[in-house]
């Protein structure tokens, strides 16, 4: 099975991003597939075993986004305590693993799915790709976070998509950092964000449904119209704004404001544990959330069910956070140090309906690609 005991880089979640390690996925392919997505299932279709009638009700396959990453020893001890074998398939950004399990639905891939976020999610909750009957039993802490009061797909973590900037940038300039929304479009601050296409990554998509929960339906258009203006620059995924662009990221680029999470200042922490490089603006968070489920058809449903409740023990709960770099639903686990003091929640994070997501990506996609020219 696929494992690291590296801690994923916050934001380096492609749920973040497609990234490096696949295509970038366009608006069209969301919905319709693509070539990378028709080439990933190909891929995984291969890799997948042979069914003789004898699928083994010991062995379940996970589909997963690329960031998925929990400590080797947690992973081998379920197998070991459950009986089952565990094979994780993953399938590039969040975006690009829903559209992957819509294609496959009639004949899918594995038996459980994990990492699909709140802006996709509702698509596969009305498009029969989850096994409804399969009702996972929850932490508590969890309910807050269910998609229609169904506990078939459950919450497994929780971030928050933000603008991030660079510490010692805006001290040594003797600047004010940024602290809203509208702060990016001040003369200022002009030609300092690297953003993120919403149509090629979650992340970027997450930040542009908080636009719309800060300025409506009516208002977003013209706020991003702004942003292009004031020399925002928009990339394809969060790898190439935070790694490449981001002053304060690995590519020491131009831009000291970037789109990432909350968590991402966690990662930035000085060896003695008492600063950060860098830090998140709370008050443009959005709340993203993830599910897992059994998938509908699944040879093994019952192991596919037990996987995703040991995801919700506390033991896997209070390692998420420094391995994926998202918060847990349990409130029996705990945070780190880093976490806790410079990787804080907004008191406030902006959301919007899954429902509604769903009824209205397409058309506020097709707006901000009118309104920014891409």
């Amino acid at each position: 099975m696929t494992t690291s005991t590296t801690p994923t880089a916050p934001g380096a979640r492609s749920r973040a991003s497609a990234a490096s390690a696949v295509p970038a996925l366009t608006r069209r392919a969301l919905l319709a597939g693509s070539t990378a997505t028709a080439a990933a299932l190909a891929l995984a279709a291969c890799g997948k075993k042979s069914d003789d009638g004898a699928a083994s009700s010991k062995e379940i396959t996970v589909l997963t986004h690329d960031d998925f990453n929990l400590p080797e020893d947690l992973l081998a001890a379920f197998q070991k305590d459950s009986g089952v074998t565990v094979s994780i398939s993953k399938s590039g950004s969040g975006g690009e693993l829903a559209n992957q399990l819509v294609l496959t639905k009639d004949a899918p891939l594995g038996d459980a799915f994990f990492g699909i976020d709140n802006s996709f999610i509702s698509r596969l909750a009305m498009g029969g790709v989850v096994d409804s009957a399969s009702t996972i039993t929850l932490p508590a802490g969890a309910e807050s976070y269910l998609v229609d009061g169904s506990t078939a797909i459950a919450p497994i973590d929780f971030g928050e998509v933000a603008l991030n900037y660079d510490v010692a940038y805006f001290t040594d300039h003797g600047l004010t950092p940024p602290a809203s929304f509208e702060d990016l479009t001040k003369p200022e601050n002009k030609d300092l964000a690297v953003l993120i296409n919403p149509s090629t990554s979650t992340t970027g998509l997450c930040f542009l449904l908080a636009t719309i929960a800060r300025f409506g339906e009516d208002g977003f258009a013209d706020y991003w119209k702004q942003l292009v203006a004031n020399g925002a620059k928009i990339v394809e995924g969060w790898t190439a704004a935070y790694s490449v662009d981001f002053s304060a990221g690995e590519g020491k680029g131009s831009y000291p404001i970037v789109l990432s999470y909350s968590s991402s200042p966690a990662a930035t922490v000085s060896d003695d544990g008492t600063t950060s490089t860098t830090a998140s603006v709370p008050a443009t968070a959005f709340r993203q959330i993830e599910y897992a489920g059994v998938l509908a058809g699944a040879k093994n449903p019952s192991g596919a069910k037990a996987f995703i409740e040991w995801l919700l023990t506390k033991d896997v709960q209070t390692a998420i956070p420094d391995s994926m770099y998202m918060y847990p639903v349990s409130t029996e686990a705990t945070l780190s140090q880093a976490m806790t003091t410079f990787g804080a929640l907004s008191p406030s994070p902006l959301t919007l309906d899954a429902a509604t997501i769903a009824d209205k990506r397409e058309t506020w996609l097709a707006t901000w690609t009118e309104a920014v020219g891409q």
